[in-house]
């Protein structure tokens, strides 16, 4: 079979104004990006903001693994699968970030014949939207600092400066810089470090605001610093505010794009799963669910990870509702769960399929603890056997889930029929949605709720460290929050080496950052780092660029 790459160049694409017709959109609604890219302005939301919204499908997975599980393919698949079925459709997507794309993980855009495309652009550069958010982040840090060397007016304790730089790759060397070296002229020297783009909170709040307004009102609200005496130091106090959100004013506005099979898509926002909240933005959702009856949208990483943050803090903060949820797994997957090696996943092995699928399982009783109907998509590969796909149908089956076989993969839209058939269906069935937990309870409680009730562990163990950060975001009035947990998105523990379906465990949180701006607490538990590094043989060592402008190597 071709690769992705090859698949998206060979593919011939509408110009973008052919697909905003197709959502009644008018050509001085859209920005255009050259032929096949465009923006969506506020005047989309003006026209289109009274009508009903569409039913709105969450696509989440099983914890991932090195087998691979497709949730974005899927996502688009079944998209095209409903376009397909005579279903105005939009599928909304999160944006792929440089660093995994240059790093391990390879191009975020879908795979075989289910991708949104010009598949290179969105990979790389796109509308500039993360460039934007590093900007404003590093100005806000360089406006910090230079407030510091200019005599330290609201008295910052510069050991307790909490933003740090960022930059958009996997880059290990920036986890912990000293900065201010070199004289006086040159700042205050002090201990900082760089985060990647995705993990940055500016970030969650481009993916959280609902408009320019709020956006502005969410960049004020950023704690920077604590003075010696623990108070906070914002954005607001720095009066940097008004600069910060000029620098969004082409970055808040959606991107539109289109699939291989034309159906409309719109990307906006990428925050990572494992160490942000892991969904696109909101304004994303909200437009799309005007502008269509159907829209598929996804959640980073696993269930436990992706699919809690979209239902506890996205629609929490934003009042959406999910009418049903998509778990995308394989058996391959599965089989790697229940403990066989990467090497021998191709031979059947039903025990370690039995021994597997209790991960699933799990994400099964999350979704329906959530009050929302689940259906399985089993993104089928060709060493699958007949015993394997019936086993894993029968059992999602007696856990009262939906499932299908999906091979968008190998043949688009017309491979989701299936799955899209038994997704309606959900749709049409009674759901009684609930958050994991309440407002009111504080935060080291709603830490142990998730922990309890999402990941299946016994308790909640926090740091000495950690106990003195909840005491502060208590004494500054933040304990209402809903709250962001940063893990390992490989286990449903805080330990990537326990897969498939651990019990009788623990979780530790080590740190706790206030997100004010965003509106949540990030609780790191483990040994997550918000600074990925490369691994031994990046993808980028396998991409290369012709003389004529062909791309090799991205996926």
């Amino acid at each position: 079979m071709k690769t992705d790459v090859e698949i998206a160049q060979e593919a011939v694409l509408k110009p973008i104004g052919e697909i905003a017709a197709k959502l009644g959109i008018d050509a001085d609604d859209i920005e255009l990006y050259g032929k096949f890219k465009a923006k969506l302005t506020p005047e989309v939301w003006k026209k289109f903001s009274a009508r009903p919204n569409g039913k709105l499908i969450l696509v989440t997975a099983i914890n991932p693994t090195a087998a691979g599980e497709g949730k974005t393919t899927n996502s688009i698949g079944l998209a095209d699968a409903f376009s397909r079925r005579g279903r105005k459709t939009v599928v909304a997507l999160r944006e792929p970030s440089l660093g995994p794309c240059f790093g391990i993980k390879g191009g975020a855009a879908g795979g075989g014949y289910a991708q949104v495309v010009p598949m290179e652009d969105i990979n790389l550069h796109f509308t500039g939207d993360f460039h934007a958010v590093t900007t404003a982040h590093n100005l806000l840090a360089a406006v910090l600092d230079n407030h510091i060397h200019h005599g330290n007016a609201l008295g910052i304790d510069v050991r307790r400066v909490v933003w740090k730089r960022v930059l958009d790759l996997n880059d290990r060397a920036l986890r912990n810089v000293i900065v201010g070296l070199g004289g006086k002229a040159h700042g205050v020297p002090r201990e900082s470090g760089f985060d990647i783009t995705v993990a940055s909170e500016m970030m969650a709040i481009l993916c959280l605001a609902d408009g320019i307004d709020d956006l502005k009102a969410r960049l004020g609200k950023i704690i920077v610093a604590y003075t010696a005496d623990g108070r906070a130091i914002t954005a607001d106090d720095l009066n940097v505010t008004g600069a910060l959100t000029l620098l969004f004013k082409d970055a808040i506005k959606p991107n539109l794009v289109q699939t291989l099979e034309g159906t409309p898509a719109i990307i906006h926002g990428g925050p990572f799963a494992n160490i942000a909240h892991g969904c696109n933005s909101v304004q994303a959702t909200k437009y799309a669910l005007k502008l269509a009856d159907v829209v598929v949208t996804e959640a980073g990483f696993g269930a436990d990870l992706g699919a809690e943050k979209f239902i506890d803090i996205k629609c929490r903060l934003s009042g959406l509702r999910p009418n049903a949820v998509v778990i995308v797994a394989t058996v391959r997957a599965l089989k790697l769960h229940g403990g066989v090696p990467k090497n021998d996943l191709t031979a059947e092995n039903m025990s370690a399929l039995e021994r597997g699928f209790e991960n699933l399982e799990k994400h099964i009783e999350n979704i329906k603890g959530f009050g929302l109907p689940a259906v399985v998509a089993i993104n089928a590969f060709p060493t699958d056997t007949n015993s394997e796909l019936t086993f894993v149908k029968r059992k999602c089956e007696e856990l009262g889930a939906r499932v299908a076989v999906s091979t968008v993969f190998a043949e688009g839209g017309a491979g989701g029929i299936e799955l899209a058939e038994a997704v309606e269906e959900a749709c049409n069935q009674p759901s009684n949605f609930r958050f994991t937990y309440d407002d009111e309870m504080s935060i080291a409680d709603k830490i142990n709720a998730i922990a309890t009730k999402i990941y299946g562990a016994d308790g909640v163990e926090f740091t000495a460290a950690a106990q003195k950060q909840l005491d502060e975001i208590d004494r500054l009035g933040y304990s209402r929050l809903p709250v962001c947990i940063a893990k390992t998105q490989y286990s449903l523990t805080d330990d990537a080496s326990k897969i498939g379906r651990p019990r009788g465990f623990k979780v530790t949180v080590r740190e706790l950052k206030i997100s004010a701006g965003a509106g949540f607490i990030v609780a790191l538990l483990g040994s997550i780092l918000t600074m990925p590094g490369l691994p031994k043989k990046p993808a980028a060592e396998n991409m290369d660029i012709t003389a004529d402008g062909i791309i090799t190597g991205l996926f």
